[in-house]
């Protein structure tokens, strides 16, 4: 008998664990880590495989692919105000203009939208929004669509008409000024 029950568990074990493992009855989209290991598929459509740990600083590979933060009040780009584009620094999407940026006074550069939101569709914007327990209460976290990039995080409580805030990590950043636009000489006479 008691091999007939040994036996009984142990086919019910393999029933078991190979259902779960072939048809999973709920993954939580919510839990899913970031990883850009081989073999894991992107969140988004960037499957150019990289060796990010070359292509990037240490710091820039713990904040963008580790989902790290730089320290508040050391970014280069906290109290730069020149006029451009902010870029991903993983794969060069643009992400945020300087038309956008403010001083939010939290230690990291803030903006109000994305560049390429028009009034709330984020649609054609180079980020997309997860939900994010890491800070200890519920947050999103702002991510790169093009790579995956960790970026920093979105919080409701930035300036009108929007209300957000977009709290960006400068490592995560490369800038480009726009080009002048400086008049062609004038003809001389």
């Amino acid at each position: 008998m008691s091999r007939s029950v040994s036996r009984l568990f142990v086919v019910f074990s393999q029933h078991a664990t190979s259902r779960s493992v072939v048809l999973p009855r709920r993954i939580s989209l919510f839990s899913r880590p970031v990883s850009t290991s081989k073999g894991l598929p992107s969140l988004t459509r960037y499957n150019e495989p990289t060796d990010w740990q070359q292509k990037l600083t240490p710091e820039q590979y713990v904040v963008t692919r580790e989902r790290g933060t730089e320290v508040p009040f050391s970014g280069i780009y906290l109290n730069h105000f020149e006029v451009g584009m902010y870029h991903c620094v993983c794969c060069d999407a643009p992400l945020f203009s300087s038309e956008a940026k403010y001083d939010s006074g939290t230690g990291w550069p803030a903006f109000k939208e994305a560049h390429g939101t028009w009034e709330r569709d984020e649609s054609h914007t180079s980020i997309i929004r997860r939900p994010d327990n890491s800070l200890g209460s519920a947050g999103t976290e702002v991510l790169c669509k093009n790579c995956d990039a960790h970026l920093g995080h979105v919080f409701d409580d930035g300036p009108e008409p929007a209300g957000q805030r977009f709290c960006i990590n400068s490592v995560a950043l490369t800038f480009k000024p726009r080009e002048n636009n400086k008049p062609e000489k004038p003809e001389e006479n």
